[in-house]
């Protein structure tokens, strides 16, 4: 009996301890490393105020650390979407999903429902038009050019079209 009770106690405890030493991500003030950390491990559980796992907010401050891993093509597990997506079945690329993360702050909302880029010509969103990992790396590069320089006022010399759309002439869009 002591040794089943003792048993018991060092298998709780052992628990215990286990779940001490994951790190969770702060919904509210997220670290961005620890973030992509838990998403490449496959542990990512932090909640939104809704009770969804969810994208923490993340602000336009986090926008050149979301774009340091946006050409990062690890596949992931899985990535918390917003609680009305739908699965969209196919291969989840980090550096795919902090660009649809930053597209997000850019909006002020959801990019899309699904963390994937299509091809703006697609007739429907069958794998076949999701983007490439050339592709996707064009993308990430558009976002960094976009960046630099939206982070500097508007002048009679920098208005344009695409000023403030990263993928505007791509032939790339969210879906």
């Amino acid at each position: 009996m002591k040794k089943t009770l003792f048993v018991m106690l060092t298998v709780l405890l052992a628990m215990s301890c286990t779940s001490c030493n994951e790190e969770a991500v702060d919904y509210n003030n997220p670290d961005v490393d620890l973030f992509v950390k838990q998403l490449k491990d496959g542990t990512y559980k932090t909640k939104g105020p809704e009770g969804y796992v969810e994208v923490p907010r993340f602000t336009k401050e986090d926008i050149p650390e979301l774009l340091s891993y946006s050409e990062d093509l690890t596949v992931i597990p899985s990535f918390p979407l917003p609680p009305v997506s739908v699965y969209f079945g196919s291969k989840v690329r980090l550096g795919e999903c902090m660009l649809w993360i930053v597209e997000s702050i850019r909006l002020g909302q959801y990019a899309s429902l699904g963390c994937k880029m299509v091809r703006a010509d697609a007739l429907n969103y069958e794998g076949i038009y999701f983007l490439s990992d050339q592709e996707v790396h064009d993308a990430a590069k558009r976002y960094r050019y976009w960046w630099e320089n939206v982070r500097y006022p508007k002048t009679e010399w920098s208005v344009s079209p695409c000023f403030d759309d990263p993928l505007c002439g791509s032939g790339y869009r969210w879906w």
